[in-house]
């Protein structure tokens, strides 16, 4: 069964929750991450879990990008890792 990595590659979290640079892999329950995110990019997840490619720039890949949505403040890549 394939892995989702979320990588954060920015962050201003105004509660501190998240840093840049840390990473999380998904299997199949959501990490510890705040909720308004994990809403955000739960669709993305479960379609990279049940094996689709997503849409990224010009091309279709098993991966996403995101953002927080309180205003942008942390940025995240999820990608799939076997």
């Amino acid at each position: 069964m394939p892995k989702v990595k979320i990588t954060v590659t920015e962050s201003n979290c105004r509660c501190g929750y998240l840093i840049k640079g840390q990473e999380f892999t998904v299997e199949d329950l959501c990490p510890p991450i705040c909720h308004e995110l994990w809403n955000v990019i739960y669709p993305s997840v479960f379609a990279l879990l049940g094996g689709a490619e997503l849409d990224c720039g010009e091309t279709r890949a098993k991966m996403f990008e995101a953002k927080c949505p309180d205003g942008g403040r942390v940025t995240v890549r999820g990608e799939v890792i076997e």
